[in-house]
């Protein structure tokens, strides 16, 4: 896969951007309908001999047009980018969101930034989509500009999961509510969080079980989105080598030991062998149970073992799925 190129500004840009294909959206999550419209710009790249090109956001607008409906962001725009190169996405501009772009007409945009800075041959868009100051253009706006200046203007229906549609939001809602597993099949993967690991209070060696803990301040002051207070059943990944490992985590404020700051602690369910990891990304497969008060140390550690119990249940179980499907693709290879 060729390497993707970010584009960073406008001044950039217009330096090689052109001639393209663009799909334009925040594609904070890049979850299945996103996906969808990625592929779509690739095949329409593909017909008109142009590049397969997105155009996303930094900030999200929210935050400058109407900062208290913000949301906090599921992907960083770096991690933004590589879930779209991974869908065939050649080239991203990542465009500064400021007063400047929201002031622009819709005509204003279409013509000056898709058409003069960008060199859009195509536009690919949701059927949701809005744009121009105040978001005032629709999608009949943009096929009308299409026409008039011979952009082919392609509009692709949002995508719907058990009869709700994909978006964002919806993700968000799900995390807020620890439903992490339908987050995974919205954004056809599980949602991650990574840091740094930090030095805990000591107590998992001496009075539960011993934990990686990640840094949770830069998490708590970010725009981030995090799961609902709880225990959950993980994937613990070491970004710095190939290390990973089963794991149960729990996010909440350890309400056993009257704790008032937030903490992310993860028990591995293997051994840690080797160095401790500088930095860890975790992925949250499933939910356990919410965070609880328990009358003691003691009571805490033995619902812990119970919780591990049922993650090493899940792991065996998933195993379990992975090797069945294996051995029916094998026969099938030999029929």
């Amino acid at each position: 896969m060729p390497a993707l190129h970010i584009f960073r500004g406008l001044d950039e840009a217009r330096q090689g951007f052109a001639p393209s294909a663009v799909t334009i959206g925040n594609f904070d999550g890049v979850h299945a309908g996103h996906r969808q419209l990625m592929r779509r710009t690739r095949e329409i790249a593909a017909e008109l001999g142009v590049k397969a090109s997105a155009l996303t956001f930094h900030p999200h607008p929210a935050t400058i047009v109407a900062p208290e409906r913000a949301p906090r962001l599921l992907t960083t725009p770096d991690e933004r980018c590589a879930l779209m190169a991974a869908e065939g996405i050649e080239q991203v501009l990542i465009l500064p969101f400021d007063h400047g772009i929201a002031a622009h007409t819709p005509e204003q945009f279409f013509e000056r930034v898709l058409v003069g800075d960008l060199g859009a041959r195509a536009v690919i868009v949701g059927d949701n989509f809005h744009y121009g100051r105040g978001q005032s253009g629709h999608i009949r706006d943009l096929r009308e500009l299409g026409e008039r200046l011979g952009v082919r203007v392609e509009i692709v229906p949002l995508l719907s999961l058990r009869g709700g549609k994909v978006s964002s939001s919806e993700v968000r809602r799900l995390l807020g509510a620890g439903d992490v597993s339908m987050a995974a099949r919205l954004l056809q993967r599980p949602y991650s969080l990574s840091g740094s690991v930090v030095r805990g209070e000591g107590r998992g060696s001496t009075q539960t079980v011993p934990t990686l803990n990640l840094e949770t301040r830069s998490l708590e002051d970010s725009t981030s989105a995090l799961p609902a207070d709880g225990v959950y059943i993980t994937r613990t990944e070491d970004p710095d080598s190939s290390r990973a490992w089963n794991s149960i985590t729990n996010i909440g404020y350890r309400p056993t030991f009257e704790g008032r700051h937030l903490t992310i602690e993860t028990y591995l369910l293997g051994a840690l062998t080797g160095a401790t990891p500088a930095r860890i990304r975790l992925e949250f497969l499933r939910r356990v149970r919410p965070e609880r008060r328990f009358d003691s140390a003691a009571a805490l550690k033995e619902q812990i073992l119970r919780d591990v119990g049922r993650a090493q249940a899940f792991f065996r179980r998933t195993q379990a799925m992975v090797n069945s499907k294996q051995s029916a693709s094998a026969g099938l290879d030999a029929e």
